[in-house]
C-alpha cells in the first residue's frame, strides 16, 4: 500500500513540475549563459590588465636604465668640457711660445743683417779677408781666423736652433689642434646622445602614462563585469529559491492527491473482497509475472557489467600504449638537445692578432655612429667591428666598453687591451702606442702616446 502511494506521489510531482511556468527555467538558462559570457569577458580584461602591467614594468626598467645612462653621459660631457678647457689653455700657451719664437727669429734676423751690412760696408766683398789680413803677426792671424769661424758657427748654430724651435712649436700646435678637434667631436657626439636619450625618455614616460590610462580603463571595465556577475548570481539565486518553493508546493499537492487516491483504492478494495478467490488467482498470476521480470532484469544487468569491465580493460591498454609512446618521444627530445649543446666551439685569439688586424684600416675615415672598417666608424664602432672579427661581441658605446671584460692597470696593459678615456676608446698596441678612430680630420690612426689623455680604465676582453 505504501509503495503504491509513493509511486503515485512521484508521478503527481512530475506532472505538477512540468506545469511550472517555462519562463522561469528559460530565464535561468539565459542568465547562466550571460554569466558565462561575462566571466569570459572579465577573464579577458584581467589578462589585459596583467599584460599592460608587465609592459609597464618593462618600460619602467627601460626608463630607469635611460636615466642611469643619461647621468653617465652628463658626467662624460662634464669631464670632456674640463679636458677641452685644459687643451685650449695648452693651445694658447703654445701660440704664445710660437709668437716669442717668431719674435726672436726676427730679432736674430735683423742682427745678422746689420752685422753682414757692416762687414760689407767696411770691406765690400773682401770684408772677411780684410779681417784676416789686418793681423800684425801669425798669432794675431790665427786669432782673427778663429774669431771669424766662431762668428760663422754662432750664426749657423743660432739659425739651426731657431729653426728647430720653430718646428717643434709648430708640431706641438698641430698636435694640440688635432687633440682639440677630437675632444670637440666627442663632446658633440655626447651632446647628440644626450639629446636623443632625453627624447627617448620623454617618449617612454608618455607611453608609461598611456599604460596607466589603459590599465585604469581595463580595471573599470573589470569592475563593471564583476558587478554584473554579482547581479546575475543574485537573480539566478532568486529563481532557484522560487523553483524550490514551487517544488515544495508541488510535493505538498502531490501528497494530498496521493492520499485521496489511496482512499479511493481502499474503497475499491472493499468492493473487491466479495471476489476473494478471483483476486487471489489474479494475485498469483501477478506474482509469477513479477518474478519472471525480475530474472530478466538481473540477467540484463549482469551482461552490462561484463561489457563495462571489458571496455575498462581496453581503455587501460590504450593508456599504457600512449604512455610508452610519450616516453619514447621524451627520450628522442633529450638526445636531440644533448647533440645540439655539444656543437659549440670556443675561439681565443691573441691580442697581437687583434692589433695586426686593426692596423690594416689605418687611414680610413672617421664617421660618427659608423661601424664600417672601410667606409667609416667612430671610436667604439671601430673597436666593436675589429673584435667582431674574432667572435667577441662588444657594445657600440665607449662608456659601456669601460665595463666589459676585466680591468687591469695601465702598467699591466698588453696588446689588444682596450684603453678607455672619457668619451673615447682605443686599442693598445704595446710600447705606449694605440690605434683608434680619432676624429674626422685624422680618421683611423696610430698615436705614439697612449697616455695623451687621462686614462679612465684598461679592459681586457680576450
Amino acid at each position: 500500500m505504501k509503495k503504491r502511494i509513493l509511486c503515485l506521489t512521484l508521478g503527481l510531482m512530475l506532472t505538477i513540475s512540468q506545469a511550472v511556468p517555462a519562463g522561469a527555467a528559460s530565464r535561468k538558462d539565459q542568465l547562466k549563459q550571460d554569466k558565462a559570457a561575462t566571466q569570459s569577458q572579465l577573464a579577458a580584461q584581467e589578462s589585459k590588465i596583467n599584460n599592460l602591467e608587465d609592459q609597464k614594468q618593462t618600460l619602467s626598467a627601460e626608463i630607469d636604465q635611460l636615466d642611469s645612462d643619461l647621468v653617465n653621459i652628463m658626467v662624460e660631457i662634464e669631464i670632456l668640457d674640463g679636458e677641452l678647457s685644459d687643451k685650449e689653455a695648452q693651445i694658447e700657451q703654445t701660440k704664445a711660445d710660437l709668437a716669442v719664437a717668431e719674435e726672436n727669429k726676427q730679432k736674430q734676423y735683423e742682427a745678422m743683417k746689420k752685422r753682414i751690412q757692416y762687414l760689407y760696408e767696411k770691406g765690400g766683398d773682401d770684408a772677411w779677408a780684410q779681417m784676416l789680413f789686418q793681423a800684425s803677426d801669425f798669432t794675431s792671424l790665427l786669432n782673427q781666423a778663429e774669431y771669424v769661424q766662431q762668428m760663422y758657427d754662432s750664426d749657423r748654430n743660432s739659425l739651426e736652433e731657431f729653426k728647430e724651435t720653430v718646428q717643434q712649436v709648430k708640431d706641438l700646435g698641430d698636435q694640440l689642434d688635432s687633440e682639440k678637434a677630437e675632444l670637440e667631436e666627442m663632446n658633440q657626439e655626447y651632446q647628440n646622445r644626450q639629446a636623443s636619450m632625453q627624447t627617448q625618455l620623454e617618449e617612454k614616460k608618455a607611453t608609461s602614462s598611456d599604460y596607466d590610462a589603459q590599465i585604469a580603463q581595463a580595471q573599470s571595465q573589470a569592475a563593471q563585469y564583476t558587478e554584473l556577475i554579482r547581479q546575475q548570481n543574485a537573480e539566478i539565486q532568486k529563481i532557484e529559491e522560487e523553483e524550490k518553493k514551487a517544488a515544495e508546493e508541488a510535493a505538498r499537492k502531490a501528497a494530498e492527491e496521493a492520499a485521496k487516491k489511496a482512499q479511493e483504492e481502499a474503497a475499491k478494495k472493499a468492493q473487491e473482497e466479495a471476489a476473494k478467490k478471483a483476486a487471489a488467482e489474479a494475485s498469483k498470476k501477478t506474482s509469477s509475472s513479477s518474478n519472471a521480470s525480475t530474472g530478466t532484469t538481473s540477467s540484463s544487468t549482469s551482461n552490462k557489467s561484463t561489457t563495462s569491465t571489458g571496455n575498462t580493460s581496453t581503455a587501460g591498454t590504450s593508456t599504457g600504449s600512449s604512455s610508452s609512446t610519450a616516453a619514447k618521444d621524451n627520450g628522442s627530445s633529450s638526445s636531440s638537445s644533448s647533440s645540439s649543446s655539444s656543437s659549440s666551439v670556443s675561439y681565443n685569439p691573441t691580442g697581437q692578432s687583434v692589433v695586426n688586424y686593426a692596423c690594416q684600416f689605418v687611414g680610413n675615415p672617421y664617421v660618427w655612429g659608423g661601424t664600417s672598417l672601410t667606409n667609416g666608424a667612430d671610436c667604439s664602432g671601430f673597436i666593436m667591428s675589429v673584435y667582431a672579427k674574432f667572435g667577441v661581441s662588444l657594445p657600440h658605446s665607449s662608456g659601456a666598453m669601460a665595463g666589459c671584460g676585466r680591468g687591469v692597470s695601465y702598467s699591466e696593459a698588453m696588446p689588444g687591451d682596450i684603453i678607455c678615456y672619457a668619451g673615447h676608446v682605443a686599442i693598445y698596441m704595446g710600447g705606449g702606442q694605440i690605434v683608434h678612430a680619432s676624429n674626422a680630420k685624422d680618421g683611423i690612426k696610430i698615436s705614439g702616446n697612449a697616455a695623451y689623455r687621462p686614462i679612465v680604465a684598461v679592459r681586457r676582453v680576450l
